[in-house]
């Protein structure tokens, strides 16, 4: 199966999700840093991980199956 085939609705992958989480804290480090968008940002950061941390619940769950049909 392609990548494209795995993502649904043409959704980021997690490597993607990943790299924006990524910029999305390195932005609190950086010159750019403002107070005022800093609560937005954060929230945003924190909505990413969550979806990240499903994504990876996810595909834990596709394994485990996979391992069990496997020992079958």
């Amino acid at each position: 199966m392609s990548k494209n085939a795995n993502q649904k609705n043409d959704q980021p992958s997690i490597s993607q999700k990943l790299a924006e989480l990524d910029a999305a804290v390195e932005w609190f480090y950086g010159d750019d840093f403002s107070l005022d968008e800093a609560l937005d940002k954060y929230q945003s950061a924190t909505n990413l991980a969550k979806e990240i941390e499903k994504d990876l619940s996810e595909m834990k769950n596709k394994v485990e199956v996979l391992e069990d049909f496997t020992k079958s």
